[in-house]
């Protein structure tokens, strides 16, 4: 039952992300580029409608994965949950009076043969729990210095490689919050409010508020068929290492690991396809 909810949960999450990551990249475009990275880029977003219906999408999305984590082990759900071009492509091109062309149904069908061979090969056992601030620490100190080096470099670049390095540093940065969120709501689901006595709901807020803001900042650099794609592999990436490192969940070993990795890499292809539609890059 559990893991049925956390399915369920996991890809409701992502079809609420892929409709607000278009909508969003739609109005951040429009924002001068002297505004990005900087919390002012909010004054400017929270000013245009669209926006704001984009980040309550987001908000949906992130309870949504919340509920996920909780019931399901982070190297089922964020794999699940970074399929959201899967589902919305289908939803726009209705909106829009289209049909998907080849290449979409293509795409589509990689990402969900590669999703679905991934994750049958994922061991059965559970990981061993809450970690402790000590299990945390070289997870917080690796992202942090993953982050600030594709910043550093980024923002001396422009066009597509900026966006690029930007997307590459919000994915890092939101595996670390998919990580800290598995943790909040694991405390929440065993202690309650008790859970307000840890440090993870704090550091939630410090991590989510900054992820936001570099989502955002990849969104108004350049093409959403840059971004998302880099999003969608360095954030299940990142968050399947989390999940083995930080809670120690079992990967799967030997044969079925090559299968494994072989099957994430057919899930990102097809990802890299779909980004490329005339749905996203309108």
């Amino acid at each position: 039952m559990s893991i049925a909810v956390a399915v369920t949960a996991a890809l409701l999450a992502a079809v609420a992300f892929a409709v607000a990551a278009v909508i969003q990249q739609a109005a951040a475009s429009d924002v001068p580029a002297s505004e990005s990275l900087r919390p002012g880029l909010f004054l400017s977003l929270v000013r245009r409608p669209a926006w704001v219906a984009g980040a309550a999408l987001d908000v949906a999305s992130f309870g949504i994965q919340g509920v996920a984590l909780a019931f399901g082990p982070l190297v089922l759900v964020m794999p699940l949950a970074s399929t959201d071009l899967l589902f919305a492509l289908p939803l726009l091109a209705w909106r829009r009076g289209q049909r998907l062309n080849r290449a979409e149904v293509v795409g589509a069908a990689c990402t969900a043969g590669g999703m679905a061979a991934f994750l049958v090969a994922l061991p059965s056992t559970a990981g061993a729990g809450l970690p402790g601030l000590a299990d945390w620490v070289p997870a917080l100190i690796g992202v942090a210095a993953v982050v600030a080096g594709l910043l550093a470099v980024g923002i001396r670049m422009s066009g597509n490689v900026r966006t690029a390095l930007y997307a590459a540093a919000a994915g890092a940065l939101l595996a670390l919050l998919d990580a800290v969120t598995k943790s909040v709501a694991d405390l929440f689901r065993h202690d309650g409010l008790g859970a307000l006595g840890h440090w993870e709901p704090y550091a939630l807020i410090v991590i989510g508020c900054t992820g936001l803001i570099l989502v955002q900042s990849s969104y108004q650099a350049g093409s959403l068929a840059v971004s998302l794609p880099i999003i969608d592999t360095v954030e299940p990436v990142g968050s399947v290492v989390m999940g083995a490192v930080v809670f120690e969940e079992p990967l799967a070993t030997s044969w079925a690991l090559v299968g494994q990795v072989a099957a994430g890499m057919l899930a990102v292809a097809g990802i890299v396809i779909l980004s490329r539609s005339p749905l996203v890059r309108e």
